[in-house]
């Protein structure tokens, strides 16, 4: 997206409590000097990330003081319309499967869309200027709302809708899950007298990527049923990093 200008002090962050939401929360307290989380109760099977999400806010503030003094509101929205419109696995309880438009039936459709839209109407309110989200197109299953011209397409509709220059950051759109990990253990680094390590063991300790939402199965890499597509894109990452 667009380089940094110097109004862009404030953040707020698209937090669903996974892995990749943890390490955009890394970077936007690394970089900003107010930081605010947001996530949305849209009917998700895996809901028990909503709980997650958290646990991760309260490990950040506790484990990261300059970071902590950085963290400021959460919010929730209810976002049940969009359950009531998608039918997809993520939404429905159904086998997850390749659909015949080439895209994964996890694909929510418009949820990245709606997803912006609200959040930019609560960081005109909390006079945020900055928006950022974990969307990617190097690790992704093809959703089209993940892609980078959705976002700079995006960015150009909502600044002009909203008349205030807002940026949406990407942090994680050119880099893969393996990379992932090691910008979160960069991130921590930085940020924690003890290493990169602090991080890295909080997000696999209590982030929530599963989208089955099981928080019994332990892997090295985190909580998970290590079947799903999270679960295996975030394995394979782990393993490719490790290595």
């Amino acid at each position: 997206m667009q380089a940094r200008h110097p109004i862009h002090r404030n953040a707020l962050v698209l937090f669903s409590g996974g892995q990749d939401s943890t390490t955009c929360l890394a970077h936007a307290l690394s970089h900003y000097e107010r930081v605010e989380t947001l996530a949305f109760d849209y009917r998700q099977r895996h809901v028990v990330e909503l709980e997650a999400r958290l646990h991760v806010l309260a490990q950040v503030r506790a484990q990261f003081a300059p970071w902590g003094d950085k963290l400021g509101e959460d919010h929730l929205l209810d976002l049940g319309v969009l359950g009531q419109v998608s039918e997809t696995s993520l939404t429905r309880d159904m086998a997850f499967k390749m659909e015949e438009s080439g895209l994964p039936n996890t694909f929510v459709p418009g949820r990245n869309l709606l997803f912006l839209t609200l959040a930019a109407a609560l960081a005109y309110r909390r006079g945020l200027d900055v928006i950022v989200t974990g969307v990617c197109e190097t690790d992704f299953s093809g959703y089209p709302d993940c892609r980078d011209d959705t976002m700079k397409a995006m960015q150009i509709a909502l600044s002009l809708g909203m008349d205030r220059r807002l940026l949406i950051e990407t942090p994680l759109m050119w880099i893969d899950k393996a990379q992932t990990w090691q910008l979160a253990h960069d991130l921590g680094q930085k940020a924690h007298a003890h290493g990169g390590d602090q991080l890295v063991d909080l997000i696999v300790e209590h982030t929530h990527t599963c989208y089955l939402g099981d928080r019994t199965h332990r892997h090295a890499w985190g909580y998970g049923c290590g079947t799903c597509p999270a679960c295996d894109l975030r394995a394979k990452g782990w393993a490719r990093w490790k290595a």
